[in-house]
């Protein structure tokens, strides 16, 4: 069995050199890591690996995709504000939206029973399962180049109609106070799993220096490790939403301080982190079953 594992790596090295086919490559890359597998035991989690990802695979990861994500914040937020104004200062726009009596009923109860009509557990659960649902369809159908757009689309529209209702009934310090303490972090998630998805389509027209099947298979590693991350970034925003918004306890100043704090820190591990992670030589593709194996051979 170790004659037949060095004689495949030989091949493997003969492939890559002489001819670099991508779908042969990653064939014989998986037989050498199963091979490795039966020679030398199941590969089991530790404490280091865990430690390896949030130190090193996850900021690298963010990192990657640092910009794509923050533009994609710039963009919505500019458009949501716009919307706001155009909805505001249009009486047919805000027509579509109800008659006044729906309108004052959503800005003086239903936009802030919303935080309230259940319990810190459950509403946590389910604004984190809805979060990170959206999280993931933006990045499994980003390649498509549409799907994003559209789910940006809807964000631009649902925030911009819901501050335009609130500013009509003077209740706008009421929206930003609702929505600032869990929206900071929430939504920069979202914008990241966006800007994720969008890389990768991009990635489909401009692989760069690689081929179009290996920048496809190395960004699509790259998103699977910022999903897992933003999967735990919306269930932070989740606790946050589910008992520090709605708390009758905490003053204002103080739940939007928790968010503040949430959201910086969220950004500082992307840039910050990120920046030093791949300094380290981390690049958020760390999948070893499936990289390109560059085993040494003897002569």
């Amino acid at each position: 069995m170790t004659l037949l594992y060095r004689s495949t790596a030989s091949d493997l090295a003969a492939v890559r050199s002489a001819a670099p086919d991508p779908a042969l490559i990653t064939r014989l890359s998986i037989l050498l890591a199963q091979s490795r597998v039966w020679l030398t035991g199941a590969h089991h989690v530790r404490t280091s690996d865990v430690v390896r990802y949030f130190t090193r695979s996850l900021p690298a990861a963010l990192h990657h995709v640092r910009w794509w994500g923050f533009w994609v914040a710039a963009a919505v937020i500019v458009m949501s504000a716009v919307a706001a104004q155009h909805t505001l200062n249009s009486p047919e726009a805000l027509e579509l939206v109800g008659p006044p009596e729906t309108r004052a009923q959503i800005a003086q109860e239903e936009f802030a029973s919303y935080y309230t009509e259940y319990d810190g557990t459950s509403f946590t659960a389910r604004v984190w399962t809805n979060n990170a649902w959206l999280a993931a369809q933006c990045i499994a159908f980003g390649i498509t180049g549409v799907y994003p757009l559209i789910l940006m689309y809807n964000t631009v529209i649902q925030l911009g109609v819901a501050a335009a209702v609130m500013a009509e009934h003077d209740m706008l310090d009421i929206f930003f106070q609702l929505i600032i303490p869990h929206g900071l972090l929430e939504l920069s998630a979202v914008f990241v799993a966006a800007g994720a998805g969008l890389k990768l389509f991009w990635t489909v027209f401009v692989p760069g220096p690689r081929t179009r099947g290996q920048a496809l298979a190395q960004e699509g590693r790259v998103t699977i490790a910022v999903a897992l991350g933003l999967a735990i970034t919306l269930f932070v925003s989740g606790l946050i939403e589910g008992y520090v918004t709605p708390s009758d306890v905490l003053p204002w100043w103080a739940k939007i301080v928790i968010g503040s704090i949430a959201f910086v820190a969220f950004w500082g591990f992307v840039f910050l982190g990120g920046r030093d992670a791949r300094r380290q030589g981390a690049t958020g593709d760390d999948d070893a079953d499936f990289a390109v194996e560059q085993a040494p051979v003897a002569a």
